[in-house]
């Protein structure tokens, strides 16, 4: 394995943080999951984080960079996590320095969807592709852009938040004022509330854990006709989204991953369908809608790929 180096990876979660030795594309080691919400604020977490980091290190001493994936808003440059929502203390942490410092290692910090992004286009889905749109669907929903074979972040690396975008002016209202936020109709438990509804409207009453994605999707495949409408209305919902993506970035491929992408085709059809029909031929053709190579683990394998990148560069 000596021409490619390797690299930690870490999955930052608002339950559990992920951490692995990651080889190109292959998880070659990773440690028992840390739980997020038994530490009390960041020094404690950091210090597990640091723990299971020398661990790793002395099984795999050809270890060369380690990269962190945040679900935040993180500057890459400098490496710090800014705000964290859903894990108490983390506001304007300098974690690449506390990593660098303690491992003197190269370190990288990024969001978790752009993490998501470069796994797919360098190693997975979106591989050998210069213009692509990636988006991961789960409890929330966000995205990560490359155009002209670079990593899009913005004037304030904030770039990719497609989750943020309106399909309604007049919709629900968002987290930060934002009307008709994409996330907040095709997140998983906007999707389940919606679906109980649905079935509420039919007269079948139904748990809102029967009413999760991949409740549906399997309700779908045994030929549910609610769940199938439900599932319709999600690709309906989405195509507005990426359909704009399109019109202004105008990529090769749209990737799609999470849990919400595990639906297949009762997703992907009608998505197509939508989508296409409100795009004209320069924006649609060659147009590719591809579901991710990589679940659960795209994170680690992303954020270990970007920090090797940076540090070979």
């Amino acid at each position: 394995m000596s021409d490619t180096p390797l690299a930690i990876g870490i999955d930052f979660g608002g339950t559990t943080v992920k951490i692995g030795v990651i080889y190109r594309s292959n998880i070659i080691d990773s440690a028992p999951p840390i739980a997020t919400q038994d530490y009390e604020g960041p020094d404690e977490l950091i210090a597990a984080m640091l723990r299971v980091i020398h661990e790793l290190r002395n099984e795999h001493p050809g270890i060369a960079a380690i990269g962190v994936g945040m679900p935040g808003f993180v500057n890459f440059e400098e490496g710090i996590v800014y705000n964290l929502t859903n894990v108490r203390g983390w506001v304007e942490i300098p974690l690449k320095k506390r990593l660098a410092d303690a491992t003197h290692l190269p370190v990288i910090v990024e969001n978790d969807a752009n993490c998501m992004a470069f796994a797919e286009w360098k190693r997975g889905a979106g591989r050998g592709l210069q213009h692509l749109v990636a988006i991961t669907m789960g409890t929330g929903v966000g995205g990560g852009i490359i155009a002209n074979g670079m990593m899009i972040r913005g004037a304030n690396y904030g770039a990719g938040e497609i989750g943020q975008t309106s399909i309604d002016f007049e919709g629900r209202e968002g987290a930060y004022g934002n009307r008709g936020a994409l996330e907040d109709y095709v997140g998983n438990n906007e999707i389940a509330a919606d679906a109980r509804n649905h079935y509420e409207s039919r007269g079948i009453h139904k748990n809102i854990t029967d009413c999760s994605p991949a409740a549906l999707a399997m309700a779908a495949t045994n030929g549910d006709a609610i769940a199938l409408e439900i599932w319709d209305a999600v690709a309906k919902k989405l195509a507005t989204t990426i359909m704009n993506c399109c019109w202004l970035l105008n990529p090769q491929a749209i990737i799609i991953g999470g849990g919400v992408a595990k639906a297949g085709d009762f997703l992907f059809v009608p998505l197509q369908k939508y989508l296409f029909s409100q795009l004209s031929g320069p924006f649609k053709d060659h147009l590719s809608i591809l579901p991710a190579r990589f679940g659960a683990e795209a994170g680690m394998i992303g954020a270990a790929s970007l920090a090797l990148e940076e540090t070979m560069n």
